[in-house]
């Protein structure tokens, strides 16, 4: 379970990750050297520079998301029981693994534009990256400087969405999320009117009650309508920094809380980390469940350059900053 939000107009893009177990994940720059090798196709070895959180396996960086220099963003969310992909390669189309989607497209794109053009040739074929890999049923959103889409795989190929509202979770298909929103259309961050009986006196008792009805729970549905709201209404600042905190504002509203989740295997689904990635600057922003501060990694001219990946490890235990009193 994830929840990825995408502000096209302010550059800044990002998710939670919502996973029972860990994968190894560590913030990982691709410079653009770097060869991305695809098992059908072949290999990109020159292409914009990446920075997001992935595991590394055979000198590969396996993106849960990302983002380009060029400020292209793509997350790769859980979509059980309805992602389809296809057993065998076709001729004449762009074959490609599902982990092979964030390089190709990142690596070659630069715009949302681009990267649905791009798409709209490909046939996902059902290959993990090596034999004892998972192959996660996903879908994906895809947003740059010109907009956003939602990506997907379906038995009968690919579906492309208009994502206008800047959401994305899981279950169930984007349309029927879509969907849903028309029915918390009466919600309102404003205190409302009495229309339940105008001459009954219902005084106002406290604020937030233009919210009534929104969603608290962790389901994906409840999440994508909860996140909805949020960054529908949102009201950012003018400088950069605290424009950063505002969007973990949002992501922290739809986080999971340890112990609130437990699978059917009795394990806690819960926000191994979320990020925020500030396209403009080219900072990697984040924060794991157990360190709550943020931490930054910086796409620059030189981690962009040569063929060596560069990673970070997150950061996993508590940390406080102490103020002394004057």
């Amino acid at each position: 379970m994830c929840t990825s939000i995408a502000f096209w107009d302010r550059g800044l893009f990002g998710r939670n990750l919502d996973l029972e177990y860990h994968f190894g994940e560590q913030v990982v720059i691709t410079p653009r050297d770097h060869a991305f090798i695809f098992h059908h196709r072949a290999p990109l070895a020159h292409h914009h520079a990446l920075i997001g959180t992935a595991s590394v396996a055979q000198n590969t960086a396996l993106y849960a998301e990302a983002a380009n220099e060029k400020g292209l963003y793509m997350a790769g969310l859980y979509f059980p029981g309805n992602a389809h992909y296809f057993a065998d390669p076709a001729p004449d189309v762009l074959n490609l693994a599902p982990y092979e989607l964030i390089p190709l497209v990142l690596g070659s794109c630069a715009t949302a534009a681009e990267a649905r053009s791009l798409l709209a040739g490909v046939r996902l074929v059902a290959q993990p990256f090596a034999p004892g890999y998972p192959l996660a049923a996903l879908h994906w959103q895809v947003a740059g400087p010109d907009g956003s889409f939602i990506m997907e795989p379906r038995e009968d190929g690919l579906h492309f969405y208009d994502d206008t509202v800047g959401v994305l979770t899981n279950n169930p298909p984007y349309p029927y999320q879509r969907m849903n929103l028309n029915n918390y259309r009466g919600l309102s961050p404003r205190t409302p009117d009495n229309t339940f009986a105008p001459g009954l006196d219902l005084p106002v008792y406290g604020q937030g009650l233009g919210g009534l009805g929104l969603p608290g729970d962790a389901s994906p549905m409840s999440r994508f309508v909860k996140a909805a709201f949020l960054r529908q209404n949102a009201v950012f600042p003018d400088e950069r920094p605290a424009q950063v905190t505002q969007f973990f504002h949002l992501l922290d509203a739809v986080s999971m809380v340890r112990g609130s989740v437990i699978t059917p295997e009795g394990r806690c689904d819960e926000t191994t980390y979320a990020c925020c990635i500030d396209t403009r600057e080219g900072v990697y922003y984040y924060h794991t469940y157990d360190s709550g501060c943020l931490h930054a990694v910086r796409l620059t001219e030189e981690t962009a350059t040569g063929t060596a990946l560069r990673c970070v490890p997150l950061a996993d235990k508590s940390q406080f900053v102490f103020d002394t009193p004057q």
